[in-house]
């Protein structure tokens, strides 16, 4: 058995290891032993996506963690970032959330928050791995008096959407908005559509009806194809897309340009400094921001720090710098004024509250940015050794960093979830960029394909 915990939980191919009801029974006494309190009311809030698998993993969870004497709290489906909230506002132990995030339906995983609502730290996945890894949890087992209840969490989207309408300002109105929404088939769903349009928008919804396999199938923030065509159709404000646990956004203007998370980090950050709502005056961005972004934040005396990948890193950076605006290239912002993880609907919120207050159009909030041309290459591999363990690829690397200079990067990293590295390469031209970047890729399937 290898390492469990990747860039953000666990993950694999559903009823495969460590995706499998054995392993899951596992996980829940593991996490129920990590976070209960002797001689206290306990209990864990289980959320899940719309993945068919989602129903058996949960049942399996639900077993593990009752037979330590937690008790079980379901909140059914819902994002992400709701779990996150109902965990720390219900005073839970912990959280759980069943979802593979934008994989396909046939992948599932599973991410855990600590009661506070954060996801958890390196060492505390440590220490849960320990635990599952040992496999000796048997002897754990409580008397049949212990065993802990399962009951369901009243109303917990209403909870949720409680929330998100707070990071609004009072009666506040979206009236006068047309909005094309992607909920991806995932669990964002019913909330999305319901949310924009009590709040006053026009709304035009997108994938809301999930089956447990259409999550992700060529719909949401991977795949906005059908979200750009309706914006330029409909004539939309904005389209939004969500991944299938909604705790990302890719927006669109009013043109069909597409806004990753980096733009929409830039444009919340300039706004706020400028109303002197930026704490710190410090946003955190990962490793894989845009030489662009780095560029804007020196160009407006904004001070700004880089985390490694992973909107986890990314809210560990902020509360050490006393940030309040942090976020991923990938479309993970974290208001955390507001919530304490990545948030797909109340960035969405935040975004469209912004246009609204600056009464411009989001194509022209968006030219706040000048993004670098930056190729991003994914690369199958076998294993993943150290890049610098293998000196070939290293000095690869090295060759082209010796090329752009200090005129563009390179970064080469493995992904977390899934079996693949990650090359990526900015650059001021996009043909001298996409030519060392296929160059890099080439050199990973040579040595470690």
């Amino acid at each position: 058995m290898g390492k469990l915990f990747g860039t953000d939980g666990i993950r694999g191919i559903a009823n495969e290891y460590p995706m499998t009801p054995e392993m899951a029974v596992i996980i829940g006494k593991s996490v129920a032993l990590k976070f209960k309190n002797e001689g206290e009311l306990n209990s864990i809030i289980i959320g899940r996506d719309t993945r068919l698998s989602g129903n058996m993993l949960e049942l399996a969870l639900i077993t593990g963690i009752s037979s330590i004497g937690v008790n079980v709290l379901l909140s059914n489906v819902i994002p992400t970032p709701g779990v996150a909230f109902l965990t720390s506002s219900l005073k839970a132990n912990a959280g759980i959330v069943i979802s593979a995030s934008h994989n396909p339906f046939y992948d599932n995983g599973i991410k855990i928050f600590n009661r506070y609502g954060y996801k958890l730290s390196d060492k505390s996945e440590a220490e849960i791995e320990k635990l599952i890894l040992d496999n000796n949890l048997g002897v754990y087992d409580k008397p049949i008096n212990y065993i802990g209840s399962v009951r369901q969490v009243k109303d917990p989207l209403i909870k949720y959407s409680y929330l998100l309408k707070k990071a609004l300002p009072d009666e506040y109105s979206l009236k006068g908005i047309k909005i094309i929404i992607d909920c991806s088939n995932g669990a964002t769903f019913k909330i999305a559509p319901d949310l924009f349009s009590d709040l006053g928008a026009e709304i035009i919804p997108l994938n809301i009806s999930p089956d447990g396999t259409n999550i992700n199938d060529n719909c949401g923030s991977e795949h906005t194809e059908n979200v750009i065509k309706k914006v330029l159709e409909k004539k939309a404000d904005i389209g939004i897309a969500f991944d299938g646990d909604g705790d990302r956004l890719v927006a669109v203007d009013e043109n069909g340009n597409i806004l990753s998370g980096d733009k929409i980090l830039a444009i919340s950050a300039i706004i706020m400094k400028g109303k002197g709502m930026l704490a710190n005056n410090h946003v955190v961005s990962t490793v894989m921001s845009n030489m662009g972004l780095v560029s804007l934040f020196k160009e407006k005396g904004i001070n700004h720090s880089m985390s490694q990948v992973g909107d986890r890193y990314v809210m560990q950076e902020m509360i050490k710098t006393g940030a309040i605006l942090g976020g991923e290239d990938s479309g993970h912002i974290i208001f955390s004024n507001f919530q304490t993880t990545g948030d797909g609907i109340l960035t969405a919120l935040k975004l469209i509250q912004f246009m609204k207050e600056e009464a411009k159009p989001l194509s022209e909030l968006g030219k706040i940015m000048t993004v670098y041309p930056q190729v991003l290459i994914n690369v199958h591999v076998s294993h993943k050794p150290d890049i610098n363990d293998v000196p070939k690829l290293a000095d690869a690397v090295k060759h082209v960093e010796n090329i752009l200079g200090e005129k563009g990067r390179v970064l080469v990293r493995y992904s977390g979830t899934q079996p693949l590295c990650r090359v990526m390469v900015e650059g001021q031209s996009l043909g001298e960029t996409e030519k060392l970047c296929g160059f890099l890729a080439d050199k990973v399937k040579e040595y470690i394909g």
